[in-house]
């Protein structure tokens, strides 16, 4: 008799055993018994340096069957039961068209050569996007209804703006953790309104974002920096060289955790960018950086805004993008894994 039930499920299920179902982590709940709804975003239109995150759900999902279920911080976490939306192909090859012209006006853009046709391809492309974070939204308001605790799966790092915009109408104020490479305060990147390199700055146009904490950064440019020092109130900026050269003089990193976490209010958006790790983690993510941090010192962090009583009210984590092997996949689901419990936990939502 086949079992009918998440409680049979969980009584037949072998969490030691491998993977027997194709769904992510080879759990075996439907969508209406998981508390954990991951959706997928395949799209990278405006990256500006190497692509492949868009292959990066897939990736993430065929690598999961490799992941041990049995999580050290919340006992038997896997029973919250994470359940992955199937990956939207007609956005996937939408955006693979649009990447092709993205690329031909970047190229035009960099050589001065910018014809009538770029010109069209660009507001094309921003129209895209557009439709692209409305689309985002809507699933994501659905899902957030329904209780679920939402995890957006990238794609480029401008997949979430739609994300931050359904939590805007159930959320008076929330900040946004940013743990990044890249500052991403640039105004209409390469004249993309939606690009990844964009994505806090679109994110703080919206009123019910009330703080914009940025932990790990270490590639940036004037107008970024211009713009954190004349926002002072509301963006506190972490970077990587400041907490290297604390930790060179004695500072430890639960310490500057502390001291990251005094800055948030009760309710936390984490916007997780792969390229914040050292890249020996995600050699291949799209614009990998020296520097960054250990996988552990991210989870610590995470882990400390819990203990402190403050509550994820979503989750992000974006730019892993497959090489020749599945390293950077391997890497992104085991911390997909990972922050998927921490953040129904923090929700008070109990396996």
């Amino acid at each position: 008799m086949q079992s009918t039930t998440k409680s049979d499920k969980i009584a037949l299920f072998d969490a030691n055993g491998p993977a027997t179902s194709s769904q992510l982590y080879g759990l075996p709940f439907t969508e209406a018994e998981c508390e954990i709804v991951v959706i997928p975003v395949p799209w990278e239109v405006t990256v500006s340096y190497s692509s492949g995150t868009a292959k990066g759900p897939e990736a993430i999902l065929e690598a999961s069957a490799q992941v041990d279920l049995y999580d050290p911080e919340i006992e038997n976490a896997w029973h919250y039961g994470i359940y992955m939306l199937d990956i939207p192909e007609v956005l996937y090859k939408t955006q693979k068209k649009l990447r092709k012209k993205a690329e031909s006006y970047i190229d035009a853009l960099i050589s001065n050569t910018l014809s009538t046709k770029n010109l069209a391809s660009i507001n094309e492309i921003n129209e895209a996007c557009e439709k692209m974070v409305e689309m985002v939204k809507d699933q994501c308001a659905l899902h957030l209804k329904n209780n679920k605790t939402v995890v957006l799966l990238g794609g480029d790092h401008s997949t979430p703006l739609g994300f931050v915009h359904a939590l805007a109408e159930q959320h008076e104020s929330f900040a946004i953790l940013q743990i990044d490479a890249h500052a991403d305060l640039r105004i209409a990147y390469e004249g993309f309104e939606y690009s990844h390199a964009s994505i806090m700055y679109n994110a703080l146009k919206t009123p019910q974002v009330s703080k914009l904490v940025q932990v790990g950064i270490r590639d940036y440019c004037q107008e970024e920096v211009d713009y954190i020092n004349e926002h002072p109130e509301r963006i506190k900026t972490y970077f990587d060289r400041d907490i290297k050269k604390q930790q060179f003089k004695g500072a430890n990193w639960d310490s500057i955790c502390d001291d990251i976490v005094a800055q948030l209010p009760d309710n936390v958006y984490v916007s997780f960018d792969i390229d914040g790790l050292d890249p020996k983690y995600c050699p291949n993510t799209g614009t990998p950086v020296a520097g960054g941090f250990e996988a552990d010192q991210v989870l610590h962090l995470i882990e400390k805004v819990i203990e402190s009583g403050k509550t994820i009210i979503g989750l992000d984590l974006n730019e892993v993008a497959p090489g020749k092997d599945e390293w950077d996949a391997n890497v992104g689901a085991r911390l997909l894994y990972r922050l998927c419990n921490l953040t129904a936990f923090s929700q008070n939502k109990k396996p």
